[in-house]
């Protein structure tokens, strides 16, 4: 997975008890370059509809992008 364009965006303030800690984070549905469409987190800048992703890593299942330079 290399990354892709958020399809859709949202931020969650009430998180999983798992990601309270972490709460408020951004989650975005991203289209793939090699398509599909995927569920993530972003991490730093946020992103919004359109902006180019780049896939960082996957902990525990979760999928993490950050927005491209």
């Amino acid at each position: 997975m290399s990354g892709g364009v958020v399809y859709t965006e949202t931020v969650v303030y009430s998180a999983p008890e798992a990601w309270v800690k972490d709460a408020p984070y951004q989650i975005a549905i991203v289209s793939l370059d090699e398509g599909g469409r995927i569920t993530g987190r972003v991490r730093g800048e946020a992103a919004a509809i359109g902006d180019r992703l780049e896939f960082i890593e996957s902990i525990e299942g979760v999928h993490f992008f950050r927005k491209s330079a």
